[in-house]
């Protein structure tokens, strides 16, 4: 808290997700994996050290200039205005990869799993973080009917006092060994 971000006692940043989760990836994640996030910022970094490549999706221009002054080399920071059911959701079809990990945790969650899913490549699976809020529902319905199972982890998050929930959607053969 004293360092005003989401960090380890050295510094060094870490998503703004509950920390089981994080423990979890940071365990996972691997070097042969491509990555898309929706919402950059310091698990921008910690991804990319744990990954070949990140693309990230930024809606807020000023957030966007402040992260992209600092990427690492194997990062590719897109900016999309917000919108719902837009172009910020359907970034992720920009580049024509097929992605490993998608992170959802920006705006507009909902069509951000559902345009994930035809991104995904035959391992990939699909993490949602805050998944306890309800508006988040038909998320899950979305990828129970595509096939998908669900892991999900609890625990405090970085400078919160209250649990937080993310849920992880993946199919039998996938690339966190689930």
């Amino acid at each position: 808290m004293r360092r005003g971000y989401p960090c380890r006692t050295n510094g060094e940043a870490i998503p703004w997700m509950n920390y089981p989760v994080i423990d979890f990836l940071e365990h996972r994640l691997h070097r042969d994996m491509k990555l898309f996030e929706y919402g950059s910022g310091f698990s921008t970094s910690f991804y990319a050290k744990r990954v070949s490549h990140v693309s990230s999706v930024e809606y807020d221009l000023a957030w966007f200039e402040q992260v992209n002054s600092a990427i690492p080399d194997n990062v590719t920071l897109i900016y999309h205005e917000q919108d719902v059911d837009g172009a910020y959701c359907r970034a992720i079809q920009g580049s024509g990869e097929r992605y490993d990990v998608v992170i959802v945790d920006g705006r507009d969650r909902v069509n951000c799993v559902m345009q994930s899913i035809p991104a995904l490549s035959e391992s990939g699976v699909i993490i949602l973080d805050d998944s306890e809020r309800p508006r988040y529902a038909d998320a899950f319905t979305y990828a129970l009917e595509h096939g998908f199972r669900i892991m999900e982890f609890e625990g405090l998050k970085p400078t919160k006092l209250k649990p937080a929930k993310t849920s992880i959607f993946y199919r039998e053969k996938n690339c966190l060994e689930i």
